[in-house]
Parts: structure tokens; sequence; C-alpha cells
């Protein structure tokens, strides 16, 4: 998701160059995240394979695809940009939204998670499940922690970023090294383990079908990565640079993934584990087993400030985004307001709104991982229908504007795109069918209801932005707007007007014109107000 964060040019001898170790840094710090990990807790040695499974068909080509696209189309707009470029702004138009909603749904699952952990902070561990576990509590501290957020959002993003800066290090890095130590010296301790050992035990048993739903939100344990796509322009060597750092980055990921999953398998029974209480469980089991209880509470008091850091960033982001794509004249007025901070303030605040109404499932559903687990898979479904866009776009692109340059092309040529992207395409669409499924280690309610409540939300937040594109009007772009989000290729002058069609390389390296004409808009109508030109942003 790209900030919209204009970057000034400088020279090139002063430009600063990344190397494989710093890229691949960067890309493990955009992606791990910890609480997941009970979820996949449930399979024990089997999580090795689905997380293997979900880095080759989807870690791995969503990263080098959105290489691709960032470096061949770097203007503002991200996946917008995208897929617009390939399909047409209706479907660009979708996209981004979807990333925006699904980060709006995926607020009260990850503040859950900081509800428990706040309620973990206390000495008694009866009492803290009890609490964390209570509808009224989580609906409190879910709501005054997102619009605790949303106001220092609203004060822009550079208070945001100071926020976030070392909560991630105390809140995510600091706590998944500490839980990968104590998994691996508890189990070279041979003290008992809850799971059984042994290589039979890292292939599925594909007979139980409804035990492969939880394990298709893996795919979204590794979203993120195409963050941090538009950095291979600042890397030594991109083609080579870049998929070494992605491998190193992968197999990091995947490492800290299955070594902190097994290691809360290691000491919580599987029929014990709970979504969102079982990762504070296992930092106070392993605490108490090598006598340094005290720790529980400063642990569980990082992971909340890690949460509170998480959202603050991702409040603004996803925002930002859809305002910059909004002025350009594809949301109404009054979504494209923006306060003297520079924060798209209607926008957070409708976020909010949406955020409330979503976390009041807590008290409808019959249990807090009931609302927990439905509210994940549809993120999962929302997301995962902008990445099976995004690999379409990508596939598209090569034959539409092959001439496009692009500091990194995935390598092989277009068989290359066409096993990498179709991998990712692919493995998508199964997780998005999976997803419907409603798994058989959470009670749901009523299945019909689970399934219903997938589906209908699936068809609302699709429907939204597509009846927002048709109902769009010319008054409805600002000059900023115009400003902000360069054209298409396809609506540069001398292009055919259709997504996909480039300009010839003449009319291309002739933009911008020296003087100021009329030019197609996506909405129809024509202006003369410059936009910057490819490449400045």
């Amino acid at each position: 998701m790209e900030s919209g964060t204009t970057r000034k040019p400088i020279a090139a001898s002063a430009a600063p160059k990344l190397g494989v170790l710093t890229l691949a840094i960067m890309n493990v710090t955009a992606v791990v995240s910890l609480r997941g990990l009970p979820a996949e807790a449930e399979y024990g040695l089997t999580s090795l394979f689905y997380y293997t499974f979900a880095a080759v068909f989807f870690l791995i080509p969503v990263s080098l695809v959105a290489a691709e696209l960032a470096t061949g189309w770097p203007e503002k707009g991200g996946v917008f940009r995208w897929v617009g470029e390939a399909f047409g702004p209706r479907w660009g138009f979708l996209a981004i939204f979807l990333v925006w909603m699904e980060s709006t749904i995926w607020f009260p699952t990850v503040l859950t998670y900081g509800a428990v952990a706040l309620a973990f902070v206390g000495p008694n561990q009866t009492w803290d499940k009890s609490l964390s576990s209570n509808k009224f509590y989580t609906i409190l501290i879910v709501l005054g922690l997102y619009w605790a957020a949303t106001f220092v959002s609203l004060r822009g993003l550079k208070t945001s970023s100071k926020i976030s800066k070392w909560a991630g290090l105390i809140g995510t890095i600091i706590p998944a090294l500490l839980l990968i130590a104590f998994g691996l010296v508890y189990m070279a301790s041979g003290r008992p383990l809850q799971i059984q050992l042994g290589w039979d035990k890292v292939i599925p048993d594909f007979s139980q079908f409804g035990n492969l739903v939880l394990a298709a939100s893996i795919f979204l344990f590794y979203a993120g990565m195409e963050m941090n796509a538009i950095h291979v322009v600042d890397a030594k060597n991109p083609s080579r640079t870049y998929p070494l750092a992605i491998l190193i980055a992968s197999v990091t990921t995947v490492v800290l993934f299955v070594l902190g999953t097994l290691a809360i398998s290691f000491i919580i029974p599987k029929t014990q584990i709970n979504l969102t209480q079982s990762l504070l469980v296992s930092y106070r089991d392993f605490f108490k087993a090598f006598g340094m209880a005290w720790l529980s509470p400063v642990i569980a008091a990082a992971l909340f400030l890690g949460v509170l850091g998480s959202v603050t960033v991702w409040v603004s982001g996803p925002s930002a985004a859809l305002g910059v794509v909004g002025r350009a004249g594809y949301l109404p007025p009054f979504f494209q307001r923006m306060n003297r901070h520079g924060a798209p303030s209607h926008i957070l605040i409708v976020q909010g709104l949406v955020v409330t109404f979503l976390s009041l499932m807590f008290v409808i559903l019959p249990s807090v991982q009931a609302a927990y687990q439905i509210l994940s898979q549809l993120t999962s479904t929302l997301y995962l229908i902008m990445y099976m866009l995004m690999f379409s776009a990508a596939i598209y692109l090569r034959y539409s504007e092959p001439h496009t340059k692009r500091a990194y092309r995935v390598p092989g040529g277009e068989v290359g795109m066409w096993i990498i992207g179709g991998a990712g395409l692919i493995g998508a669409l199964v997780a998005f069918v999976l997803s419907f499924i409603p798994p058989s280690q959470i009670k749901v309610g009523s299945p019909m209801t689970y399934v219903l409540i997938l589906i209908g939300g699936n068809v609302l937040f699709v429907a939204i932005p597509l009846i927002l594109y048709a109902r769009r009007k010319a008054s409805w772009r600002s000059a900023a707007g115009a400003r902000d989000l360069a054209p298409f290729n396809w609506e540069k002058p001398g292009a055919s007007g259709h997504p996909g069609a480039a300009p010839t390389q003449d009319e291309e390296e002739a933009w911008p014109p020296t003087t100021p004409h009329d030019r197609r808009q996506p909405d129809g109508h024509t202006d003369d107000t410059r936009h910057h030109p490819r490449g400045d942003h």
C-alpha cells in the first residue's frame, strides 16, 4: 500500500542503494505478526506444510509480481494504478477500495488480540482468561483503542509514525524471538511436549476437508509484501539483488512463523488452543516453567504496545491511499475532505463508524472466538480478491504493454510470468474458496449463518465501489486530485483510449507536452490540469 509520500529526486551519486540484507529485513518486518499463530498451532507439525505451500504459491509470487508492477508504474495510486492500467479505472478503484475495506474489517480482529494482551497484564491467569473472553470488555477496549488510534491519525502521518517506530520492535520482533527461544529450550530440555514429532506428521490429512479452512488463512499471514515493492528501484543491481532478498525474506518469514507456531503447540494441548488467548497463555506457561513468571505482565504489555503501533499506522495508510484516488474524481467531495494536518478526516471518521458497527458482532455471535474468526475470514476474502486482480493485471500487462520500462521484471519472460503470476493467482483463488467453509475447530454458531455472513459481506463490499464508480460525476474531480494522480498510459495523447494500450515510444518520450491541451479523463470530461510526469512520485 503506497503512502502517497512524494520523494524528491536526488543525484544518482548520492542516492542510497539497498543491499540484499537490508531489503530482506524490510520485507520480513512488513509481514511478520504473532497474532495468527494460535490458529495454525491447531495443526502442530502439519503447519510446516501449510506455511511452505503458502510461501511458494503466495508469498514469493506477490513479492516478485509487485516488484515488476511497482517499477513499471511507479506513480501514486499503488494497486489502483496497476489494475487500472490493465483493465480500466473501474477495476482499479475496486482494488484500492478493497485494500481500504479489508484493513477496516481487520481492525476489530487485531484489536481483540490487543484487548486480550491488556487483560493478561493482570497477575491472576484464571481471572485474565475470564476477562479477555468477556464480550463487553472486548468491545470497550476495541473501540477505545481504535478511536484513540484514529485521533492520532487525524494529527497526520508524522505523528502516527513516531508512535509506531518503536512499537514494532518492542511489540513484535522481540516477543517473536523470545517465543521461539523458549520453545526450543523447552524442547531441548526434554520436557513433555503436547504434540507428536515425526515427518509423517508434516503431511496433512486431506480427507478432512474442514481442516483446510484455517490453513487457508495462512495466505493472509504473508499479505503486505507488496508494500515494499517500490524499493526495488533503490536496490543495487535489482535483477539479482531483489530476488535474492525475497528468497532470504521468505525463508526467514517461514522459519519465524513455523517455530513460533510450534512453540505454542509444544506447551498447550491442541484441545485447549484458543485463537485469542493462546499466545498469551503460551508466554505465561513458558515463563512459569523456567521460573520467570514475573515477565508475563511485561510481555503482555509489550504485545499490547505492538498492536497499538500497528493499528496506528494502518488506520492512516490505506485511508491516505484511498483519499489520493478519491480526489481524482472517484469519491464524492464529502470523502475528499482533508484537515489542516493533511489527513483524510472524513474517510477516517467513516472508517471508524464501520469498525464500530462490525465490533457489535462480538455481542451477536456466540463467542468472541466466533466473531474473531468470521471477521478474519472476511478480511481474507476481500484481500484475496484484490490479489487476484493484481496477478491478472501483471500477466495481462506483459502482453498489452511489453515495451513499458520496468527496473525489475519477473524472470523467465512471458513463461516466467505465467508460472509465478499464475501460481499466485491459483493460490489466491483456492484460498478464497476455502475461506467460505465453516472451520471444524471453532464453534461459529449456525454454519449456514456463517456462510451467509461471509457471502453477504463480500457482495456488499464489492458492490459499494462499483456503484460509486457508476454514479461518479465530473464535479467530483478536484484540481489537486488531478495533479496528484498521473494519467494511465492509455489516457495519454495518441494512445487508443483503451485500458492496457500504451502510447508509442515517441509519444511516451514526448510526455508531458510542453503546452497544455485537453486530455481524456476517466469520467469522460476534459481539463488542462497538468499531472506529474511518470516517475516523479
